[in-house]
């Protein structure tokens, strides 16, 4: 190392290429690196999707999920396995195992699910993929006073041509329902010509179709033969031969019935400012580039509206590029004004010229940390720039370290380059291991389990980066640029002045060190052993508050957005024009609010710029993709577009929400009314998931458990996912349909194809999957009479009425069937208001005064947290495990240079200190004790033990040019308090923007800035105390032990060094 440092300062050609090299390194990488708001992470999940058109949740359960669930349970890789059986369609979902392989996972559910033959006949091709998480970056609201077909097409042209450009791969049309070809035959025109709907599809299956045949080969080559009679559009199937009697007349489907050329049966209906609206939904993939999607689709979205018919308006109404400028630049105006700060105090306390060769290391290291990132999976995003932010007084320790020391050399009257290589050289080992001891304390950040895990481990990875390039700069290059630095000082002018200011100030801290500092820390180490006891007194007080409860640790508050959600759900069967009417309320209630708060704001724009307002489908948001459906009649859910943050005085999301909720007041028959702000969360901030077998029961223990936390203040939106269904009309042979011949196959099949349909063909129309169906006209499937009226078909053709051979009576089934690891489960989940009351006070009184005596009335079901409670369990376990290693690979590091075994832990008594001070620190500025607050305290832990380290080698270095030990240690104290107080100082004013700082694009990040600010404050004070005091009582203990070795021996005691001073009782001599 020594060589390096020596040929690096002889050398300041290579320094200035090093430099120069990840400089342009960085500036290649910020160009090339993606941005995106929050870090993409990988999910681990396997999904099964299996559609059972037209069946009820129960029967889904039964003959789809159940099997799905038994074929792949035992799975090596597996965690857990979720199921949801709702109308139409089970959906299983196989969570699996951090270290799980993916692909040979997926390949071996997709081989297991493919070889159950005992699914219904009626069931499609299961759909087994790997969830992929989608990236919303545009969306494009196509809206007028037009029908739902001209909406349709003019969107999906739009989404052909932002296809189409370079760069974006994936786009989806939101809002629409799929094309449907609907053949609707009446019962008195089968009755009439003796046929049935089966025989209509199959009449259609005959007749509509493209078929190759084979080739012939003659003398001029290959002939291909196919035929050609597919038809595409409803029209074309007007002319379908259904029937040909004897006499050469024939019965077409025109003759039969009516032809439908429209949509899927189903509920939904989108609503953009007022107006029926589509969306388009533009989502980044991979590395594709979030600025420079939103701005290609920007720009065609302004060629296209010129072009729009008349009536037709195009919005870009959401834009994620704007909230990641708008983020980054609260967030790197926080970093510049800490920059300036840390410029300052170099500036004040070293010399001009050294201060801004040591700063000079700061954008050497980010930009360097920059230069890797196109390297690896890490973009620029708000984490990052977090991460810059936490290490912003962190990367220039070492500058400061080697820089004073350097300028210390020189006052000994050493030539220039012989100061730069020896003051490197004298510290290098504490630096470099000290830099390593802060490595590892980051290393927690990246050993972070569930699902949150990729959204802490960029900050650790950028840290860690920035620390090495630090390394590089501190130990290569500032030695040669103080080496061959101008030394002449300015005698006239502002720089003269400045100089003699500095100056005086460093004489002045100086004269404390020396004058103040050394008298008191003398007396200190005199008294060492009270002084150890007040240390531990004040740590115990602290560790006492934490382990009574009353300092609280928070997960993961929601990160707010511009925009607020409203969720509404009404009874399952209830009609689409209810659900409609109550939509609009709650948009009519949106624009009250933004009249009011527009101008009670004094904005000169409204609050609220957009509402889109969806019928029969939730929004869109960041998440797995959702498969196309007609819609359920039953839901709705209201989005509300705010202005940017700096547009609206910073007025929060969460404000406009509760306020947005007030103005909404009650709905009728709602079974769910919530109201979200949330842009990212770690899911519901309060959920239990209750597990049995019996609903009656899992929905009896929903109650009780919701009606206790509907005790809690601040704790609203409390609600269940057991929903009643639809009505049933569940059908029952008669034993008179036996005698005909009538089997309950032909009762249930006859029953499906005249109400639900039967599907004749499925055609590739363009870009659309259409399904053609054969059914009753819409009028004759309205009434239970309808059912009633019908007739059935035996076996031998003739036609009875349905009462004489089938009864029925009407239940009422389940909305959606939840299940986990083969147990039906409900789910109560509630948001806190975090001002009030924090989940974890909530969740552990619910532990302590409810479970207990919950689990003796239903000893068949099982309670377990999920939602943010899950993740905060997942992240905590990986989190302390990950600071145990962390603190075994800093002993180890510490162990190391120093060569002691017990050093060591006088340096890292301080860890525990800092903790105290980070506390504190979150009390004084009142910010609650959150995860972001627990990283801060883990990544402490190597930041604390550097001034330690290096005022411990210093120590042992005077003891080996033989010093006696208190000399050493009180010579030591003096000499690096400057460096000392001066690295501790930075790291707080690095950090000192973000932490003044209140708005919600920084509210989440700012508990580990306190953390980390305040902890190192805190521990500056106990480095330049205990452990001077520490170090004296180790070297008590050590002469005790060779007293005691030498009695057992019957050898002479060793001398003891005067200097040490005092008796082992702790009393001054």
């Amino acid at each position: 190392m020594h060589t390096a440092i020596h040929w690096f300062a002889h050398n300041p050609v290579a320094a200035n290429l090093l430099m120069v090299l990840l400089l342009l390194g960085g500036a290649f990488g910020a160009i090339t690196t993606n941005q995106e708001e929050f870090p993409n992470f990988d999910v681990k999940v396997v999904n099964i999707q299996v559609p059972y058109l037209g069946a009820a949740p129960i029967e889904v359960e039964r003959s789809v999920c159940i099997r799905v669930e038994e074929s792949i349970e035992g799975l090596e890789g597996i965690e857990k396995i979720r199921s949801v059986a709702t109308e139409g369609m089970c959906n299983v979902v196989a969570e699996l195992l951090v270290d799980a392989n993916e692909i040979s996972v997926l390949n071996e559910i997709k081989s297991r699910v493919d070889g159950i033959n005992s699914f219904p006949t009626e069931t499609e091709k299961p759909i087994v993929s790997k969830l992929a998480l989608t990236r919303r970056v545009v969306q494009v609201a196509v809206s007028g006073d037009t029908d739902e077909r001209t909406l349709k097409e003019i969107a999906r042209e739009l989404r052909d041509d932002i296809a189409a450009v370079k760069g974006i791969s994936q786009v989806s049309v939101e809002y629409i329902r799929p094309y449907e070809i609907s053949v609707e035959v009446a019962e008195r025109e089968l009755r009439r010509y003796g046929i049935t709907l089966n025989q209509v599809s199959q009449a259609i299956r005959s007749s509509s179709l493209d078929m190759p045949g084979g080739s012939i080969k003659t003398r001029n080559g290959e002939i291909l033969i196919r035929t050609t009679g597919q038809a595409y559009w409803g029209q074309e199937f007007e002319d379908v031969i259904v029937l040909t009697r004897k006499d050469g007349t024939r019965v077409s489907l025109s003759d039969l019935g009516i032809i439908r050329d429209t949509f899927q049966e189903g509920d939904l209906l989108a609503r953009f400012n007022g107006a029926r609206g589509v969306v388009v939904n533009v989502s980044q993939v991979g590395s594709e580039d979030l600025i420079e999607i939103a701005e290609d689709v920007r720009n065609l979205v302004n060629r296209y509206q010129n072009e729009m018919p008349d009536g037709i308006s195009l919005n870009t109404w959401i834009d994620t590029s704007f909230e990641l400028q708008e983020r980054m630049s609260v967030l790197t105006k926080n970093a510049g004004g800490g920059l300036i700060l840390v410029l300052v105090i170099l500036a004040l306390f070293l010399k001009f010229r050294v201060a801004m060769w040591v700063a000079i290391g700061i954008p050497v290291a980010l930009l360097g940390t920059l230069a890797v990132l196109p390297f690896t999976d890490i973009t620029i995003s708000t984490m990052t720039v977090m991460a810059f932010i936490l290490v912003l007084g962190i990367v220039v320790d070492d500058a400061i370290v080697v820089g004073e020391r350097v300028f210390g050399h020189e006052q000994l009257g050493k030539s220039p380059l012989t100061a730069a290589v020896d003051g490197t050289w004298e510290v290098s080992v504490p630096v470099i291991f000290g830099v390593l001891t802060t490595i590892a304390a980051f290393l927690p950040l990246i050993m972070v389990e569930g699902r949150m895990a990729g959204f802490f481990a960029p900050i650790g990875w950028v840290v860690i980066f920035a620390l090495v390039c630090s390394i590089i700069e501190s130990q290569f290059i500032l030695p040669s640029h103080l080496a061959h630095r101008t030394r002449s000082e300015p005698t006239t002018g502002m720089s003269a002045s400045w100089s003699r200011f500095q100056g005086r100030l460093a004489g002045w801290l100086q004269n404390v060190a020396a004058n103040h500092y050394m008298p008191f820390v003398h007396k200190v180490l005199r008294w060492r052993y009270v002084s150890a006891s007040i240390c531990l007194g004040v740590l115990i007080l602290a560790l006492s508050l934490i382990a009574s409860g009353r300092v609280v640790f928070g997960f993961f508050p929601a990160i707010e957005g511009d925009r607020v959600y409203a969720g509404l759900e009404l009874p399952e069967g209830i009609a689409a024009e209810s659900t409609s009417a109550a939509a609009a309320q709650i948009e009519d209630a949106a624009k009250r609010l933004s009249e009011d708060m527009t101008e009670e704001l004094g904005l000169s724009r409204p609050l609220i710029r957009n509402i889109l307002s969806s019928v029969g489908q939730t929004v869109d948001r960041n998440g797995p993709g959702r498969p196309i459906g007609p819609g359920r009649s039953n839901i709705a859910e209201i989005v509300i577009d705010l202005a940017p943050l700096a547009e609206r005085n910073q007025i929060s999301s969460k404000v406009v929400a509760a306020r947005w909720r007030d103005y909404v007041g009650s709905i009728p028959d709602a079974v769910k009314l919530s109201f979200d702000s949330a842009q990212y969360s770690a899911g519901s901030p309060i959920e239990y998931q209750l597990k049995g077998k019996k609903v009656d029961e899992l929905r009896e223990a929903a109650e009780q458990l919701k009606a206790e936390l509907s005790r809690y203040d601040g704790v609203f939106d409390i609600s269940d996912s057991f929903r009643s269904g639809k009505q049933e009309i569940q059908l029952e042979l008669l034993p008179e349909a036996r005698n005909l011949g009538i089997t309950l196959q032909d009762l249930a099949s006859q029953v499906r194809s005249a109400f639900y349909g039967t599907e004749a063909q499925r055609i590739q129309r363009d870009q659309d999957d259409v399904r053609v169906m054969v059914r009753f006209p819409e009028s004759e499937r309205k009434s239970i009479g309808n059912l009633e009226d019908m007739y059935i078909r035996t076996p031998d053709g003739n036609e009875v009425p349905f009462y004489s051979v089938a009864k029925f009576e009407i239940s009422r089934g389940y909305s959606v069937i939840n299940r986990l690891d083969g147990r039906r489960t409900v789910t109560v989940s509630a948001d806190v208001d975090r001002t009030m009351v924090s989940p974890e006070e909530v969740s552990a009184s619910i532990r302590q005064d409810l479970i207990p005596n919950f689990q003796a009335r239903y000893p068949l079901i099982d309670v377990e947290l999920g939602g943010e409670q899950e993740e905060r369990a997942k992240s905590m376990t990986g989190l302390l495990v990950g600071a145990l290693f962390s603190l075994v690979v800093i002993y180890g590091l510490l162990a190391i240079p120093l060569r002691s075994y017990l050093q060591p832990l006088v340096i890292m008594s301080v860890i525990p200190f800092g903790a105290v001070g980070a506390i504190v620190g979150h009390y004084v500025m009142d910010v609650q004790l959150m995860f972001f607050s627990a990283l801060g305290i883990v990544a402490l832990s190597g930041v604390v033990v550097n001034a330690s380290l290096v005022l411990v080698d210093y120590a042992n270095r005077q003891r080996r040019e033989g010093k006696d030990v208190m000399a050493s240690i009180l010579h030591s104290c003096v000499v690096r308090f400057r460096p000392i107080m001066l690295t501790s100082v930075t790291t707080f004013v690095g950090l000192v923007p973000l932490m003044s700082t209140s708005t919600p694009a920084t509210a989440p990040f700012k508990p580990m800035a306190v953390s980390l600010a305040w902890g190192v404050l805190f521990a500056t004070f106990i480095t330049l105390l205990l452990v001077p005091c520490l170090y004296l009582m180790v070297e008590d203990w050590l002469h005790q032990l060779a007293r005691f070795k030498a009695w057992l021996g019957r050898k002479p005691a060793p001398l003891r060094e005067s200097s040490l001073g005092g008796s082992f009782t702790g009393s001054g001599s």
